[in-house]
């Protein structure tokens, strides 16, 4: 990748490393679908002003079935996992385990892309990852079956973002920010009903300043910002090397989760972490290559 796309994706790692910060303190006062759904909604409406001030028409027609596809694999699912997960574990530990989904990236896209295949050293590099969230969750984990849930949602998330990536391959063609308008537009649609079944928000308490202004930030920072420039960057990368984000999020959202929450992470978590990290470094591959030299061309012979 080009330093320019580096730059991209260290940003696009704090926007969404913040995001489990804001969802800590958006869940002080929202229920979790109730929170998927304000999240999306108020990101699609900022979208849709800003696609009517920059004039660029959303493609309609064929592009709501793939609008609906992205945003249940890029939205709606793994955001709904992700809440319901930080009701039980922390933001930073989240982040840490959403950091295998590039191994997930790594097995679809053998299989449902021609140019990134998988490599002895990607399939190192995904029993390695395995390894690290064996290490991080550990056995006292499976002692609590609510904690055992919810690292099971992180990961079905981790899934749910690898199938977007995949998928986002094939609207290439679309620009990135009618792409991240239309997801969004479909994923609040889907989600409304969800969070009006089962959170039924009338019945809560009125949400105070402080998780009005995480929700905003959420929606319009970490959402609206984040999915224009990770579209972007999906034009130019590739699903594999954009989705290499994660190894970068859990840095952010440990500085703000830890820092400013007062999370806690144990020496065994963050010895977990570096076990994926070395392992997203394999599937990566850009350490472990040796650069050869240009071949030259044999000398004719000296004409005596």
């Amino acid at each position: 990748m080009s330093p320019r796309e580096w730059g991209g994706l260290v940003l696009l790692s704090v926007l969404w490393g913040g995001s489990f910060f804001f969802i800590e303190l958006g869940l002080r006062a929202f229920a979790p679908l109730t929170l998927v759904f304000a999240r999306l909604a108020l990101a699609a409406l900022a979208l849709h002003v800003l696609l009517l001030a920059m004039r660029i028409k959303l493609p309609g027609g064929r592009m709501w079935g793939w609008y609906l596809l992205l945003g249940l694999s890029n939205n709606a699912l793994p955001f709904a996992c992700m809440f319901w997960a930080q009701t039980r574990i922390g933001g930073s530990l989240a982040s840490m385990l959403n950091a295998t989904t590039p191994l997930f990236t790594v097995i679809l896209a053998h299989f449902f892309t021609r140019d990134e295949r998988m490599t002895p050293l990607k399939v190192l590099g995904c029993v390695v990852g395995v390894v690290g969230v064996g290490v991080m969750v550990g056995r006292e984990a499976f002692s609590d079956e609510g904690e055992v849930l919810a690292y099971a949602a992180v990961l079905g998330a981790g899934l749910c973002y690898a199938v977007a990536g995949i998928t986002g391959r094939r609207v290439k063609h679309t620009p990135p920010l009618a792409l991240a308008t239309g997801q969004l537009t479909a994923a609040a649609a889907v989600t409304l009903p969800a969070a009006l079944l089962v959170d039924q928000p009338w019945t809560g308490p009125t949400p105070g300043l402080e998780p009005l202004l995480a929700l905003a930030a959420l929606a319009l920072v970490s959402t609206a910002l984040a999915y224009v420039l990770y579209f972007r960057l999906l034009k130019t990368a590739g699903a594999t090397n954009i989705l290499l984000v994660t190894l970068l999020i859990p840095v952010s959202s440990a500085l703000l989760c830890v820092g400013l929450l007062d999370d806690v992470l144990t020496s065994q978590q963050v010895a977990g972490m570096a076990v994926i990290a070395a392992g997203l470094l394999l599937v990566d591959g850009r350490l472990f290559r040796v650069k050869r030299a240009p071949k030259q061309a044999p000398r004719e012979p000296a004409a005596w």
